[in-house]
């Protein structure tokens, strides 16, 4: 069973600047509430007991705002605002499955991933990019559901418009295990349009082996001089290490960019 999850957070969020100048991404408010939460609620209800937040020093708010017991306390005492208390207890759920690791160089998602390495328990564990919000139905626990079935890493998979392939991950399928599942036979990192295999594209949820750490040691940094977690599944590809690519049935939101934040908190707002 996954029961451990790991949320790269170091980010440095320029594509939602100003606003990132001063205040973690992960923090902004989507539809009123911060869009990590979105991602821990996730977590939760798919059954993860832990997850690990990959943050840096210049993220060290993301930390202070699970740990700002003594603010809550002053202000429970004085107020005695039931939305507040409710709040506080939230955060404090929150908090007991919470550890913090650093990553405080931007060298991409398999140096985060890397960063959790003493902390992965089981065989497998679950990894969920902030940016990727899905909602009106749960990704993780789908994707748990295959990983069950199949003894298999699995990875969200969604369908973009060809001339879009350079910003993702994308599979080369391999064969049809059923309408919203594929064994893969190859994922490249920001393709070129004529380079892309398909226009199959990595959402931001992976199912990982604990194998995976040890590929990441060998990579060395690719698209962007960084270390991605494409290339370290590539090469477990190559040894025979099977990969699911997971077709997920809710509605996907792109909370990393200016507009699609702004999306992100309206379509919410309609649940």
């Amino acid at each position: 069973m996954i029961k451990q999850a790991i949320i790269p957070l170091a980010g440095q969020g320029t594509r939602l600047l100003p606003l990132t100048s001063v205040f973690a991404k992960e923090l902004l408010p989507i539809n009123g509430k911060p869009g990590v939460e979105y991602i821990l609620d996730e977590c939760i209800e798919a059954g993860i007991k832990e997850v690990i937040f990959i943050i840096s020093k210049k993220k060290i708010m993301i930390k202070n705002y699970f740990y700002n017991d003594a603010f809550f306390k002053k202000i429970i005492s004085s107020k005695k605002d039931k939305r507040i208390k409710s709040e506080y207890k939230k955060i404090l759920k929150y908090k007991k499955m919470i550890k913090f690791v650093y990553q405080n160089s931007p060298l991409g998602t398999g140096d985060a991933a890397l960063k959790t390495q003493k902390f992965i328990k089981d065989k497998y564990f679950l990894m969920l990019l902030p940016d990727d919000l899905i909602i009106k139905k749960n990704c993780s626990k789908d994707m748990i559901s295959v990983h069950k079935i199949n003894k298999a890493s699995v990875m969200a998979s969604m369908l973009v418009k060809r001339n879009n392939v350079s910003r993702w991950g994308i599979y080369k399928l391999s064969k049809k295990i059923n309408k919203n599942n594929y064994k893969i036979s190859d994922v490249i990192e920001k393709p070129s349009i004529k380079k892309a295999p398909s226009n199959q594209a990595v959402i931001g949820r992976y199912i990982l082996p604990k194998t995976i750490f040890n590929e990441i040691k060998k990579l060395k940094p690719g698209k962007g001089q960084e270390i991605h977690i494409t290339d370290a599944i590539r090469s477990l590809i190559k040894k025979n290490s099977k990969f699911i690519a997971h077709k997920f049935k809710g509605k996907y939101l792109d909370c990393g960019t200016m507009s699609g934040y702004i999306n992100s908190s309206k379509e919410i707002a309609k649940l």
